[in-house]
């Protein structure tokens, strides 16, 4: 059988027609992206923002999308590494994304946003809290977290508050995160006339610390403070408890993930750590909070922080019309904003106007306000 020049031109032209339509769709697509430590030791901080990214694109896109348009979820892994995390910012500016929701590590998302402020993208992190993040005057840079200023002022007060008296270590990791925090509760410590016995550097990745614990129990030590991750916070104490030191570890938001507990066992019993008021109590996160736990995932930490990231770049674009980054800026520093935390909004910095820092503690597996 002989096909005319017209039947094969037509058979042609609908095939192609496929093609083009499936490519004009894929091109009107918005991107955006989510970053942080998909692998490494803080990989479970990563889960939680990547779930939290995944559940805003669905509901989003199941809503509509942005202006018509469907949300792309790109994934970049920085393993909390500052190099790698530039790297990444430098990938997704090549992908042409709109929107950063990250990074994670205050390491990471410090060097990461020079990258989107040269490239005219929107950055929300939504958990590096090292005030320098929003302090360098780059006006595409916001985030949904608080900030360490705030929160070491509110552990130094805790411990004055419901330590008096007490023999006081101030430990950190020397990362960005975990040095700023133990700065800023040491200043105010010392502020409120407390003098900490021992300021001390740890080396992050260890898996001994019996030599820092030595040092701890030799100066008679009833509270450390530690400015640094779950990991090494869990074998501090986990360690001090096995040479015997039953002093009362207090430390930051990095605390917030069930592997804390995996890694201390009962040794973590009382252990203090701060955090903004439980977002997964709020009304406004209630079905989504349900959802998660349907699918058998506990939604702590950042997770519902990424979630509400993501959800401010919708309803900003939604509101410019466009996804311009300048318009969008506007729109952030004027406008409240619809969230799994309730209506929130940023203050002329980049910085949440969102309620500060509380108290939880650890007790037979899980974390909760302390009586405190």
């Amino acid at each position: 059988m002989k096909w005319s020049h017209w039947a094969l031109a037509a058979i042609f032209a609908l095939a192609t027609a496929g093609e083009d339509s499936k490519a004009a769709r894929a091109a009107d697509d918005l991107i955006i992206a989510v970053a942080g430590p998909i692998t490494g030791q803080y990989a479970i901080f990563g889960q939680q923002m990547l779930r939290g990214a995944e559940m805003a694109v669905a509901d989003i896109n199941a809503g509509g999308g942005v202006l018509g348009r469907k949300l792309v979820l790109e994934v970049g892994d920085d393993a909390c590494e500052a190099k790698q995390a530039v790297a990444v910012a430098n990938q997704m500016a090549n992908k042409g994304i709109s929107f950063m929701a990250g990074h994670f590590c205050s390491s990471t998302s410090i060097p990461a946003s020079e990258v989107y402020f040269e490239e005219g993208i929107l950055q929300i992190s939504p958990a590096s809290t090292n005030p320098t993040l929003t302090e360098r005057g780059f006006d595409n840079v916001f985030r949904t977290c608080g900030r360490d200023d705030q929160q070491g002022q509110v552990a130094g007060s805790f411990i004055a508050d419901n330590f008096p008296g007490a023999r006081i270590a101030v430990l950190h990791d020397k990362t960005a995160y975990g040095k700023g925090l133990a700065d800023e509760t040491k200043k105010e410590l010392n502020s409120r006339g407390v003098q900490e016995v021992l300021y001390e550097a740890y080396t992050a990745g260890e898996k001994d610390y019996t030599a820092l614990v030595s040092k701890l129990k030799l100066e008679s030590i009833d509270v450390i403070y530690l400015g640094g991750y779950h990991t090494e916070a869990g074998l501090i104490v986990r360690q001090a408890r096995e040479q015997g030191l039953g002093a009362r570890l207090v430390s930051g938001d990095a605390l917030v993930t069930e592997e804390f507990w995996s890694i201390t066992g009962p040794a973590g019993e009382g252990t203090l750590f701060s955090f903004s008021p439980d977002p997964r109590k709020n009304p406004e996160a209630a079905d989504v909070v349900t959802r998660f736990l349907a699918q058998g995932f506990r939604p702590e930490g950042y997770t519902l922080y990424t979630y509400a990231a993501i959800q401010v770049f919708a309803q900003a674009a939604e509101l410019t019309g466009n996804t311009n980054v300048d318009d969008l800026i506007l729109k952030l520093r004027t406008e409240k904003f619809n969230t799994v935390f309730g209506a929130i909004g940023f203050d002329h910095k980049g910085d949440v106007n969102a309620p500060g820092y509380v108290f939880y503690e650890w007790s037979n597996g899980n974390y909760e306000y302390t009586d405190m």
